[in-house]
């Protein structure tokens, strides 16, 4: 397993305990013993801790852009699964320096970890959400980099 996915797939374990315990584990610490119990040693530790502590930061925005993205899914009726899932896809998709976590690279490393640990169809469901999320964002990009081509002109 690759160094960055065996993290991810840790930083997932490390959430849904927390989610599962209503947010009220320290979320360090959870982070803490799941790193040292399945990914000792790993390359890149602070790659663990850059997920994480994106995620807690910019949790009340990533939820809200969940709820935009899948409407018809209240956040509480997706799977604790599914929505950490979801949240580290958007944390990468929306906060992540693009140059070191593409975007494409941020869907298909939440795409895989859904298949591994969804249900069904939650491959699915997670391409659905982030690929409306990516595409959403990419439409704001452009309109952003129009106006600034625009307003250059004048």
């Amino acid at each position: 397993m690759a160094t960055r996915h065996l993290i991810r797939t840790v930083v997932l374990q490390s959430l849904y305990e927390w989610d599962f315990y209503n947010k009220k584990k320290d979320i360090t610490e959870i982070l803490e013993r799941n790193m040292e119990e399945f990914a000792p040693g790993v390359d890149e530790p602070e790659f663990a801790w850059k997920i994480l502590q994106g995620v807690a930061v910019h949790l009340k925005d990533i939820d809200e852009t969940m709820r935009r993205a899948a409407p018809e899914w209240p956040i509480e009726k997706i799977a604790i699964i599914d929505r950490n899932i979801l949240r580290i896809g958007l944390y990468e998709l929306m906060y992540a320096d693009p140059d070191e976590v593409p975007p494409k690279v941020a869907i298909n490393e939440s795409i895989e970890l859904a298949k591994n640990y969804g249900g069904p169809n939650a491959a699915r469901f997670v391409n659905g959400v982030l690929g409306s999320v990516y595409r959403d964002t990419a439409a704001r990009h452009a309109e952003e980099r129009a106006k600034n081509e625009e307003a250059a002109k004048k």
